[in-house]
C-alpha cells in the first residue's frame, strides 16, 4: 500500500451551492481509509467518484494529461477546487504515479506519436506499434500492460470504457497480479460489473453521504445485470 488513507477538509470549502462542493458526498465524508491494493469507487453518474479521483491525482502530485481549453458557454469557477481540500496519508512517502481517463487518453497517445517520429524506438514500450494506429481498445491495453508492470499508485477513471468484456475481464487480471506483487496500488472508479468483482478489491459506493463499503452483491451494478440475465428480454 502507499497510500493508506484520504481525508477531505469541508471546513474550508468555498462555497456549498457549486459543485463539486454541494454534494453531499463531499460534505459528510471526512476520511476515507485505502485498505486493499485495489479500491474500486462506484456510484451513479454525477455522483463524485471521478471528481474525487481527480482531487486524489492532484493531491499525490501526480500530472493529468489534458487537451486545449475550449471556449464555453458557462463556467464553473469552482470545478477543479476540490484538490485544495483534500489531504492524502502516504504509508511510506510519495511514489510515482499516473492518471488514466478514456476522455484524454487521445491527447496522451497522441504526444506519444509526436515523440516516437523524433525517437522511433520509444514505440517498443508499447507493443511496437503506434497508439493511434490500434483500435480505442488496443491501445489502451497496450498502455495498461507497459505502464501498470511499475511500481507506483494508479488512479484510473472508467477504464473499461472502450475494452470488450473478455478484455475487461483479462484487464481485471493485470490489475490482480499487479496488486498481489505488492508494488502497486489502484483506485478505479467505475461502471463495470467485471470490474466490480475483482477478487479482494475494496468497493466504496458514492450513492451514500458519506461514502460507505459495499459487498458487490449489494452494488445496483451486480443487480440490474442479475434482474436482466434472469429474464432477458
Amino acid at each position: 500500500m502507499h497510500v493508506r488513507a484520504v481525508t477531505l477538509h469541508p471546513e474550508g470549502y468555498p462555497t456549498q451551492e457549486h459543485y463539486p462542493f454541494k454534494l453531499p458526498v463531499f460534505r459528510l465524508t471526512r476520511r476515507i481509509e485505502l485498505s486493499s491494493p485495489v479500491t474500486l469507487f462506484v456510484g451513479e453518474n454525477g455522483s463524485g467518484k471521478s471528481t474525487l479521483l481527480e482531487a486524489i491525482t492532484i493531491a499525490c502530485g501526480i500530472h493529468i494529461w489534458r487537451g486545449a481549453e475550449r471556449t464555453r458557454c458557462t463556467w464553473n469557477p469552482h470545478e477543479y477546487e476540490l484538490a485544495r481540500h483534500v489531504r492524502v496519508e502516504w504509508e511510506h512517502g510519495p511514489v510515482p504515479g499516473a492518471h488514466f481517463s478514456s476522455q484524454i487518453f487521445r491527447n496522451f497517445a497522441e504526444l506519444v506519436d509526436e515523440w516516437a517520429a523524433a525517437d522511433p524506438g520509444l514505440l517498443a514500450y508499447f507493443g511496437n506499434a503506434s497508439l493511434l494506429t490500434q483500435s480505442h481498445g488496443q491501445s489502451i491495453m497496450s498502455f495498461f500492460r507497459s505502464r501498470l508492470v511499475l511500481e507506483g499508485i494508479y488512479l484510473l477513471d472508467e477504464p473499461e470504457t472502450a475494452l470488450s468484456p473478455r478484455t475487461q475481464l483479462e484487464f481485471a487480471a493485470l490489475l490482480e497480479e499487479a496488486g498481489k506483487r505488492g508494488d502497486a496500488q489502484f483506485i478505479v472508479a467505475t461502471h463495470s460489473p467485471i470490474l466490480l468483482s475483482s477478487p479482494g478489491a475494496t468497493i466504496l459506493s458514492f450513492d451514500t453521504a458519506p461514502v460507505s463499503e459495499l459487498r458487490y452483491e449489494e452494488t445496483e451494478h451486480y443487480r440490474v445485470y442479475r434482474e436482466l440475465f434472469a429474464a432477458p428480454r
